[in-house]
């Protein structure tokens, strides 16, 4: 088997910042993001306001172009013949940005890292493939280093697998796979501050991350890969609200914006003109609630969350706030992925149905009278307030119960509570590829065992219809073996999918190019002023 992951959907926006800062070169690419929650460690950074700087900085094995295609990037070879055994060969003459060498040691030992138990990386389950995780990953490891790698010289080291994988060499080029320095591992959380890459960008200078303001990258000039920057540089923006964003953009004082706010999104392209940007990308949004909150485990959880899916009217929430830029979901992953199926057994569950939504809760009821009020957090930096509350009022209008959104002030704060599992309500997430298989979206969010299983729901069978996709002889096999493990989940409504995307997004006028890339983010060195 094999793990990979998607990057945490934030849509969060830091604390205010002016974007039309006049020490900003003129001919710095200026785009809008958000405090990360994580010191910038590829290990341990799962949401995409720290993923957009991170892959900036670093460079692996593989690389994903706008369309999510994987080219070698770091790798001069990467040899199999059984899916299960690996030789990697990387290219000679890379360096990190403070002038060391990139070796296989450089990759190995970041693997090592992220793997062990007691370093406590959010991203640590994508190592769990590699044979002898169980022991380093453990409360207590048993061992400090992966059995399954090994280094054979300064270029070339081997990776041995639990089972064949046919997703392994695709996720190469996914953030916790990037080759860390030596510098890292004297202090990671300094690190984190002022990472050193070996990326087509780096830090601008020593505290180039103003925490809440900005974060300012340059070309870096020993990158040797597949993404050269076509702009002299990138300042991170963060903002308050995406209205603030939006007017900067329409001012010229922000050269590019992922994200159109709800009061704009009926005006945009008239605003923009040439300049708006509409694609289907890789991107969802969910309302998650965790087993440990009264009523919502075991056959009273199921109940109950498949008469939520059913009370919640996605079509018109879909047509009356997004205006036809989101998609009702229809499986847990992204309708714009290769072998997305939309008719799976049980997705009647994720459509429109008040009657037997009442039915399901009523059969609930019988179990345990529901008692309290449903509450949804969402974070109030993001642009959600919108349409969590319309799922609200649809849930209360359908199910008779007060149902409100309860709005955090941050991002980090609901992703803290996320993920100590204490938040104690309900709450919205989103996922966003990395690169383009059902098989990212799944493993990351559902694997038993994956430090972001948000909802924390477990199934053994599950697992084991995952491991089997993943160890498929062709892709046809493995979309139909994904299609059983969804058709399982919509059985127990793991979670409730509400949303894709259709990515609508906007640049400046001062901006001659700029392209989202398959999963809704710009593709940012290929930016031109």
């Amino acid at each position: 088997m094999a793990l990979t992951a998607a990057a945490l959907l934030a849509t969060s926006l830091g604390l205010s910042a002016c974007s039309s800062d006049d020490s900003a070169d003129a001919s710095i690419v200026t785009t809008n993001a958000g405090e990360p929650q994580n010191p910038l460690v590829p290990t341990n950074t799962n949401e995409n306001m720290g993923g957009r700087v991170v892959d900036r900085l670093f460079a692996g094995l593989k690389y994903y172009d706008g369309n999510g295609v994987a080219h070698d990037e770091m790798a001069q070879s990467i040899e199999t013949t059984d899916r299960k055994n690996y030789k990697i060969t990387i290219k000679p003459d890379w360096k990190f940005s403070d002038g060391t060498a990139v070796t296989a040691k450089s990759f190995v030992d970041a693997w090592n890292y992220g793997a062990l138990g007691t370093n406590a990386q959010l991203q640590s389950y994508v190592f769990t493939p590699i044979v002898g995780f169980e022991e380093v990953s453990a409360e207590k490891p048993t061992a400090q280093t992966l059995k399954g790698l090994k280094v054979v010289d300064e270029r070339t080291f081997t990776v041995e697998l639990k089972a064949p994988s046919i997703d392994f060499e695709t996720e190469l080029g996914y953030a916790p796979f990037y080759p860390l320095p030596e510098a890292a591992f004297k202090d990671i959380k300094a690190f984190g501050e002022n990472p050193i890459g070996n990326g087509p960008y780096k830090f601008a200078h020593d505290g180039a991350w103003q925490h809440n303001v900005q974060i300012d990258l340059v070309p870096n000039p020993d990158y040797k890969g597949g993404r050269p920057p076509k702009n002299k540089g990138l300042r991170f923006v963060m903002y308050q609200s995406f209205d603030t964003a939006y007017a900067d953009l329409q001012a010229g004082n922000l050269d590019t914006l992922d994200t159109i706010p709800d009061s704009a999104i009926t005006s945009y392209k008239k605003d923009l003109g040439d300049r708006a940007i509409t694609k289907p990308t890789a991107q969802n949004q969910h309302i998650g609630i965790q087993t440990n909150v009264p009523h919502f485990g075991g056959e009273e959880g199921v109940l109950r969350r498949k008469a939520l899916s059913m009370a919640i009217n996605r079509e018109q929430i879909c047509e009356n706030i997004f205006h036809g830029t989101r998609l009702p979901a229809r499986d847990f992953t992204s309708a714009s992925l290769p072998g997305f199926n939309g008719n799976l057994p049980g997705s009647e569950f994720l459509k429109y149905n008040p009657d037997e939504a009442k039915k399901l809760w009523a059969q609930a009821n019988a179990i345990s009278p529901w008692s309290g009020r449903y509450e949804i957090a969402y974070n109030s930096d993001g642009g959600h307030q919108a349409w969590i509350e319309a799922v609200a009022n649809s849930i209360k209008n359908t199910l008779g119960i007060e149902a409100i959104g309860f709005p955090y002030p941050t991002f980090k704060n609901i992703r803290d509570e996320v993920n100590a599992k204490t938040i104690g309500k309900a709450f919205r997430y989103g996922w966003q590829g990395d690169y383009p298989t059902m098989l990212q979206f799944l493993t990351s969010q559902y694997y038993s065992y994956s430090e972001t299983n948000n909802v924390d729901w477990k199934s053994p069978e599950f697992d084991k219809l995952l491991d089997a996709a993943l160890a498929a002889p062709t892709q046809e096999e493995s979309y139909k073996i994904v299609g059983q493990a969804q058709a399982m989940m919509l059985s127990q409504m793991a979670d409730i999918p509400v949303l894709d995307y259709i990515a609508s997004a906007g640049r400046s006028d001062k901006v001659k190019k700029a392209e989202l890339a398959w999963n809704g983010l710009f593709n940012f060195e290929n930016i031109e002023k």
